[in-house]
């Protein structure tokens, strides 16, 4: 083999492998001398990979864990175990991989083929994840699409239906995606409107990069996700909330999202008192999720809905 960046490549890919290559084995499936395979090695190792050798009659090479993550060559069935993998992780936003997922997403399927693509969204379409919370899910292609334009400076449209169901055409310059664990937002400077703006994804129909350019304007606040939490405190006031429960605290926490994180009372009770502006009705819901015994002291409204809500249950089930 006389192509040294095809050797190259075929030569990361074996060793890839988790296991250990001598060098007469790697110099024998690639046509070349024990000689090339050592130089071969030493230009990966100048490319960032952490390529380790061992001496004697059963030395050989090996990949090991570097300081970097270097890049990876994938075989079709690794890709779309991954793709599947991502899409799951953006489009349902779990807590603490979402704008990764995203981000890691958008550049697989940039280089992904066709024939693969093809075959991710088919087992993805064939499947039903099951989530907690009433967090809307999102389209991958729509996250990538988003992502895209945000990373490209690339200015977007898009349909959107506000809350009230209105339906509208909006061109923008994104800034950022943000994820709350329960829902993808896009911070964007709205140019309709002359103004930032914060946009649900899950309401965002058909993204089209228009290929414009832009450079990024100044975001009124320190970073995206402080004016996406300015945004949402102006949409919805603050409460203070006060919630115990007759479980440990851990068990409670793994059942509620991060941001509402109880205090061990004892080994088999919390406390949670924090301030929020989540909504009543979805906090009412999430508690009785949590399966265990809850107390609510506060505040005022949700505790008259939780009476409301037990009372329609309750009546429910008489019939």
């Amino acid at each position: 083999m006389t192509d040294t960046p095809a050797r190259l490549l075929n030569l990361l890919s074996l060793l890839q492998t988790p296991r250990e290559w001598p060098g007469r084995e790697l110099a024998e499936r690639l046509s070349v001398s024990p000689r090339t395979i050592r130089r071969d090695v030493d230009r990966l190792r100048e490319l960032g990979y952490p390529v380790e050798a061992t001496k004697g009659a059963v030395g050989g090479y090996r990949l090991v864990a570097g300081t970097a993550m270097p890049p990876l060559l994938l075989d079709d069935e690794e890709a779309v175990a991954i793709a599947v993998g991502l899409r799951a992780g953006a489009g349902h936003a779990i807590e603490g991989v979402e704008e990764a997922s995203v981000r890691a997403l958008a550049k697989l399927e940039q280089v992904l083929p066709s024939r693969l693509r093809h075959r991710v969204s088919t087992l993805q379409n064939a499947t039903i994840p099951l989530t907690r919370g009433d967090g809307a899910t999102v389209t991958p292609q729509t996250l990538t699409a988003l992502a895209g334009a945000v990373t490209g400076q690339e200015r977007l449209r898009f349909g959107y239906r506000a809350g009230d169901g209105a339906e509208t055409k909006r061109l923008v310059e994104p800034y950022r995606l943000v994820s709350t664990g329960r829902r993808w937002y896009l911070v964007a400077y709205d140019l309709g409107r002359e103004d930032w703006r914060t946009f649900r994804v899950d309401r965002v129909s058909d993204p089209f990069p228009t290929g414009a350019r832009f450079s990024p304007r100044e975001l009124p606040a320190g970073d995206a996700a402080a004016y996406m939490t300015r945004s949402m405190s102006r949409a919805q006031p603050e409460v203070d909330l006060d919630v115990t429960f007759d479980a440990p605290a851990e068990f409670v926490a793994a059942r509620l999202p991060a941001h509402l994180a109880p205090t061990a009372t004892g080994p088999d009770s919390c406390r949670l008192r924090t301030r929020t502006t989540d909504s009543t009705e979805w906090l009412a819901v999430r508690f009785a999720m949590v399966d265990a015994p809850f107390t609510i002291h506060g505040p005022e409204p949700l505790l008259a809905y939780a009476a409301e809500l037990g009372a329609r249950l309750g009546a429910a089930t008489r019939g």
